[in-house]
């Protein structure tokens, strides 16, 4: 057993590197697309922080600290997003380990439906609701119907979240589909000082 991990390591690092090569044979805009997608993703799970912030700001009351929460609900969900669509999607595409079409529509419209579009509405319940205690600009619950306080505040919320979250579902199934797509352009590529006689 412990003969074929070296192997494994020593085959994953070869297909890494014939792949690599193989991008970089592509145009610059195209090798942009496969290198820098996940940050289109990241960019657009910011704008959904930063959307779905105002909206509970709005419902809440609160107008103090438009930074304080306005910064972490953008880089925040554009860093866990972007890791994410890199991690699931765009390295094991680079590897190799990634190897269909379908596979990776669902898979990177799933990062772009959790990491893109739920997590950062999620993510501005608590740090409006801190605010909206801090400042006391909304009445809270004090015990008891906390939690259905805090469904029936959201639902509104989530259905006006409802088209941000669907686009940034469809923008990255699509990324991940031209990803693919490129990456099978670059693997048909001729090797670099190959001639084919």
């Amino acid at each position: 057993m412990e003969n074929h991990e070296p192997d494994e390591t020593i085959k994953e690092n070869l297909i890494f590197n014939i792949i690599s090569r193989k991008i970089n044979q592509l145009p610059e805009a195209e090798r942009n697309l496969l290198e820098h997608g996940s940050t289109y993703v990241g960019l657009n799970a910011a704008f959904c922080g930063l959307i779905s912030n105002s909206l509970f700001r709005r419902v809440l009351n609160v107008t103090k600290a438009p930074i304080a929460a306005g910064l972490p609900m953008a880089v925040i969900p554009f860093f866990t997003a972007h890791v994410a669509y890199k991690s699931f999607v765009n390295f094991p595409l680079n590897t190799g380990d990634l190897n269909c079409e379908t596979c990776t529509i669902i898979r990177s419209g799933l990062v772009g439906l959790v990491f893109g579009g739920l997590y950062p509405v999620f993510l501005a319940l608590p740090v409006n609701g801190g605010l909206a205690e801090r400042y006391e600009s909304a009445l809270l619950p004090q015990k008891g119907n906390i939690i259905t306080y805090w469904i029936r505040i959201s639902k509104p919320i989530f259905r006006k979240m409802l088209f941000p979250i669907l686009l940034q579902t469809a923008f990255a199934s699509y990324l991940g589909s031209r990803q693919y797509k490129l990456l099978i352009k670059a693997l048909q590529l001729p090797e670099p000082g190959l001639e084919i006689q």
